[in-house]
């Protein structure tokens, strides 16, 4: 390997990367609105439910419940009514995600320390977001049956009865916030996706212009064209890399539990993997359009689909988890979280760096096994 070669090549590709200062533009710029548009746009959390009420039974004593509704984060009331009409029209529209009815025996039931019925309905079109406001309903519910208790406990002269007194912790994201489990996991998705597609265009380019027969033609050796190509476009990758992890801590603030020496150390195994896959491809389509057609296909949808970024793994059917093994993505996430969220180190996460090794080492393997086949 002789490096004055290599940093001849590197050196060229630079000049080449600096002219198309489009593609330098979209490289350096694409993971900061990427991560602005879905670490912003994109969030699992529940907050303001549009919620509206018919109170038919307007005591004191059902004002004081819609209270406890009224000064929830969750839910916002948007709106009052005296008829079913009325609520399925709101409904309908889509101005409110659930009604509810207050009966007008209310107040009766409670003060005779019987159960009070309340009717809630609830759009059911977007299920996972009914299911979620639906549990917020249950947990403002109970909250408001264990004051209620108390209260007549403490009334009657009854000491030491009280209800079960549940106390959860939640571990890693304490505040359940979404942002602190999609953050990390768009990091790798940014990171598949724009290191593949960078080093896809680069030995395409080369084909489509009539210049690589001339690079062949030099003493360069193969693998010093490789190298000397795959340089660049790591260096700019990594830059991304620290780019995305500065807006994580600053911009969204997600925690760093861990060691940000081993978070990049990981991020750049999975770097070289993602260009050497961007790179295999651009070796064997020889061409840029098809190129990036084949990398766009390959990493971007598996990486957002079945990696876990989105969806549960053990919630897909068994023939799917299977399939979700191939992709580096999956393990890659598993490290970004576990360093995130967890603050593990390698005696965890090793069977998940062995796998991106595994990932690394074959796609750089095979882009300069093709590439040889292809020019001798």
């Amino acid at each position: 390997m002789n490096l004055k070669r290599v940093s001849a090549i590197t050196k060229k590709e630079f000049i080449q990367i600096i002219r198309d200062y489009r593609s330098l533009g979209l490289a350096i710029f694409n993971p900061i609105l990427l991560l602005c548009l879905f670490g912003f746009a994109l969030s699992l959390d529940v907050n303001n439910v549009p919620l509206i009420i018919w109170n038919q039974d307007k005591s004191q004593i059902s004002q004081e419940f819609i209270l406890n509704f009224k000064n929830s984060q969750y839910f916002k009331i948007v709106g009052y009514f005296d008829n079913y009409t009325q609520l399925q029209n709101y409904i309908d529209r889509r101005k409110a995600l659930m009604a509810m009815v207050i009966p007008k025996d209310f107040s009766k039931f409670i003060q005779l320390n019987q159960p009070a019925p309340v009717q809630l309905l609830v759009d059911g079109s977007d299920s996972n977001t009914a299911t979620i406001a639906m549990g917020y309903v249950n947990a403002v519910v109970e909250k408001y049956n264990v004051q209620f208790i108390n209260d007549a406990v403490s009334k009657l002269g009854i000491k030491n009865l009280s209800p079960i007194d549940l106390r959860p912790r939640v571990w890693f994201n304490e505040d359940l916030k979404s942002k602190n489990y999609i953050i990390p996991g768009l990091i790798a998705v940014i990171m598949m996706m724009i290191a593949a597609q960078l080093t896809s265009i680069t030995v395409a380019r080369e084909w489509e212009r009539g210049t690589m027969e001339q690079l062949i033609s030099t003493p360069i050796r193969r693998g010093e064209l490789i190298l000397g190509k795959f340089i660049p476009y790591f260096l700019i990758g990594f830059f991304d890399l620290l780019v995305a992890v500065a807006m994580a801590q600053f911009v969204f603030v997600v925690p760093l539990r861990g060691s940000l020496i081993l978070l990049l150390i990981l991020s750049s195994i999975f770097l070289a993997g993602a260009l050497g896959q961007g790179m295999y491809f651009s070796i064997v389509a020889k061409n840029q359009r098809l190129a990036t057609q084949m990398t766009l296909l390959t990493t971007f949808l598996p990486t957002f689909m079945l990696s876990g970024f989105v969806y549960p793994i053990y919630n897909m059917p068994k023939v799917i988890q299977v399939i979700t093994y191939i992709f580096p993505a999956r393990y890659f996430i598993s490290i970004l979280k576990g360093i995130y969220l967890k603050g593990e180190g390698l005696n965890i996460l090793w069977l998940q760096v062995l796998f991106l090794l595994l990932f690394a080492v074959t796609m750089i393997v095979l882009a300069y096994r093709r590439f040889v086949k292809l020019v001798t």
